[in-house]
């Protein structure tokens, strides 16, 4: 009887634990947002907090395990709400509770991965820079990947020590942290220390705010000294992704920044287009700047391809990437004598002059994918000691690429863009002797090949070569409009250098894995992004009053329309960029620091616009992060919001649209200002007043703009063009895009 009670009991046990097992195997991370109990029972203290979150978890089987349902993360700063490991069995029973209004699985969000501030005008010890003192005391919170604090970039000779709010964490051992490198957090679970370790928070943090560094170089290329855009800014770096980058570790770190202190928070991350109350990137972004703090965020590498906008809340500065005027030259010349134009940061120094045979594995092969040059299909086409030509894509990097060629016996690879990638090459650190190449020329090397039987080529390798003046150029990897989350709101607000940027390093970029590298180049709107950051870090040392909004108008009404050689900017095509590429420009930073008219948006002014993006009280009150009733507000149309831009739709059925706009002038106490408009075919545009008069600084005053369409309108067409505002000192230009439904 005792072994049968035995045998009874041990069966119990083992079904308990086969049910709490199934049970938490169905546990994933939630984010849940709730709304505050009405009355004095709760307050906001972190304590009640803590206390009324956990009354939502429910009580379950799994509730006794440690793996069962717990809280991650609790939200003070963001939203109200926390992150927690749930079923969905048990977010339903959460659902019951009072005051619960959400819970969605988290998701899991990508990176968005020296002579820049050269090529944006700053130069060390004059003008702007020096004048704007580097960025002193502005404190730039970065959440990215980590960072490696022993890299130069973050020296802090020269520094100050950290402004007295600042009361963030250094969880590296106390003697790493310095007064460059203020603060490092980890928000990424089972991984404790905010080590980088793939060296993309490194890269990112040291182009907004790295200090000097004399001898910057990859591979003895782009030598010189490198410097963030504010070198005497702050870094906190708060560590949210290792492969991927979880949003409940971003809001977790956005919460923390709140309350640390920093100025400027900056986001090389972001996801697919999506309403933003549920983006949680921009319900954070948006409890920032209700705070002061300016959030900028990179636009997503998913372009050329319309609508791939990413980061596209009208608070946030969304940032493009465009090409700097520097190429490190490496030239294919053919058997035929023709040469093109391509790009390597690794350049030997012995490599022959000699022709050697060029072979397409495309054209040896009946495989599809043989251009892409697949480790697996090298291995059934003779490469061995030949010049390879590899096409982009195929699932496979542009330098794994190269190693697939070595490890085969390739001598060296030439690289050429599919169609979509166009003119835009990268400065890789390639692995064997490479260059890179656009489509156009990959279609002459093609051509080349069916015209012999025997083709060669080699390669000539030529180092750094600056004055490229087609520069900038859009990126083709760069997001584009129109902005799928807010039609009326035009996205990216602006482009910067994110193609080929040199920044530190500390991984090896050569095939080696005992070496390290102080540098490296890489491109992507990862790198635009903490440009930007440096840019408002510096124009908030020089106007500290003013807000997040005004910081933004000044950089995107300053911006560029000409690349240097004083033509309309160009996209990957080599055509002129539209301006769901470009926004409102290429920053220039020298314009931006004094604009003469901004158009300012206090974050109240976001909660008309959200009502009238037809969100339902509680969808506002998820973003804005108090009761809102939007029965209770006048609403307004998307471009009514007072942005530096302007987006109308108009339809056969409203052919005419009216905005309102206010300017608060920043400039000379008494100026006029007189508009002027152009482009905009199919459109009937009328601005009153034409004339802005101005007695005083911080005067504001309003204007209307009338968009009436004309019968020769197509349909599923866009117009652009731009409105301008000129004084005797100051040009104030805004975008104008036109969609007709």
């Amino acid at each position: 009887m005792g072994y049968y009670m035995f045998f009874l009991t041990l069966v119990c046990v083992l079904n308990f634990h086969t049910i709490v097992r199934a049970e938490e195997s169905k546990l994933e991370s939630y984010i849940v947002h709730v709304e505050m109990p009405r009355g004095p029972t709760v307050s906001a203290h972190t304590d009640d907090l803590e206390g009324w979150y956990q009354s939502f978890l429910p009580t379950t089987l799994s509730s006794s395990s440690a793996d069962g349902p717990h809280i991650i993360y609790s939200y003070h700063n963001v939203f109200k709400g926390f992150a927690a490991r749930l079923s969905p069995e048990q977010v339903k029973e959460m659902e019951k509770k009072p005051g619960f209004v959400s819970a969605r699985p988290q998701k899991t969000l990508p990176l968005h991965t020296t002579h820049s501030p050269n090529f944006l005008g700053l130069n060390q010890n004059m003008g702007f820079w020096r004048d704007s003192n580097y960025g002193r005391g502005v404190i730039i919170g970065v959440l990215d990947s980590g960072i490696n604090p022993d890299h130069p970039s973050f020296n802090d000779e020269g520094m100050p020590p950290p402004p007295a709010k600042w009361k963030g964490q250094c969880q590296f051992n106390s003697t790493v942290c310095n007064n460059k490198l203020i603060g490092a957090r980890y928000f990424t679970i089972g991984n404790g220390t905010p080590l980088d370790e793939n060296g993309h928070g490194t890269h990112t943090a040291s182009t907004a705010a790295g200090n000097f560094v004399r001898g910057a170089n990859v591979f003895g290329n782009a030598n010189g000294t490198a410097a963030g855009i504010a070198p005497l800014a702050h870094i906190a770096m708060y560590k949210v992704c290792n492969t991927g980058c979880s949003e409940s570790d971003i809001l977790a770190a956005m919460d923390a920044a709140i309350d640390d202190g920093v100025d400027i928070i900056s986001l090389s991350l972001g996801g697919p287009a999506r309403n933003f109350y549920d983006d949680n990137v921009a319900v954070g972004a948006f409890s920032a700047v209700e705070r002061g703090i300016f959030v900028s965020a990179s636009a997503g590498n998913s372009g050329p391809f319309l609508g791939s906008i990413e980061n596209g809340a009208p608070w946030l500065l969304t940032v493009g990437a465009s090409s700097v005027d520097r190429k490190i030259r490496a030239t294919a010349v053919l058997g035929n004598n023709e040469e093109l134009e391509g790009e390597s940061t690794f350049q030997p120094a012995d490599f022959s002059s000699t022709p050697l045979h060029l072979v397409y594995p495309r054209l040896n092969s009946s495989d599809p994918n043989a251009q892409f040059c697949l480790p697996a299909l090298l291995r059934n086409v003779n490469v061995q000691g030949k010049i390879v030509l590899c096409e982009q894509g195929g699932g496979i990097g542009r330098i794994a690429k190269g190693r697939a060629v070595g490890n085969a016996g390739g001598a060296a690879m030439i690289l050429i863009n599919q169609q979509p990638q166009g003119y835009t090459t990268y400065s890789d650190s390639h692995v064997l002797p490479a260059t890179h190449l656009s489509y156009a020329d990959g279609l002459k090397i093609k051509a080349y090949l069916n015209s012999t039987s025997s083709p060669t080529a080699t390669i000539s390798f030529k180092g750094t070569i600056i004055g490229d003046d087609r520069a900038p150029t859009v990126a083709y990897f760069s997001g584009r409009g129109p902005n799928l989350a807010s039609l009326g709101i035009l996205k990216p607000d602006i482009i910067g250098p994110g193609h080929n940027i040199l920044a530190a390093w500390h991984i090896s970029v050569e095939n080696n894995t005992n070496t390290k590298s102080n540098f490296n180049i890489i491109s992507g709107t990862s790198m635009s992004c903490p440009h930007l950051s440096g840019v408002a870090a510096l124009l908030k040392n020089a106007h500290p009053d003013w807000s997040p909004a005004a910081i933004k108008s000044a950089i995107m009404t300053t911006a560029d329309q000409v690349n240097l050689a004083g033509n309309f900017i160009e996209d990957e095509t080599l055509r002129p960029a539209i301006l769901f590429a470009v926004g409102s420009g290429h920053v220039n930073i020298l314009k931006a620091t004094d604009p003469g008219l901004v158009y300012d948006i206090q974050p109240q002014d976001y909660v008309p616009y959200l009502c009238g993006l037809n969100y339902t009280d509680q969808q506002v009150e998820i973003i804005a992060n108090r009761p809102v009733r939007c029965s209770e507000i006048s609403s307004i149309s998307e471009a009514e919001l007072n942005y530096p831009s302007f987006t109308a739709l108009l339809g056969t059925g409203n052919t005419s649209e009216t905005y309102n706009r206010t300017v608060t002038n920043v400039g000379e106490a008494n100026s006029v200002y007189t508009v002027e408009t152009v482009g905009l075919p199919g459109v009937d545009m009328r601005v009153e007043p034409s004339t802005l008069q101005f007695s005083g600084v911080n005067q504001r005053l309003t204007y209307q703009v009338t968009f009436n369409r004309l019968a020769n309108a197509s349909s599923n067409t866009v117009a652009q063009g731009f409105l301008t505002w000129t004084s005797a000192r100051h040009s104030v230009r805004s975008p104008l895009v036109v969609i007709f439904e």
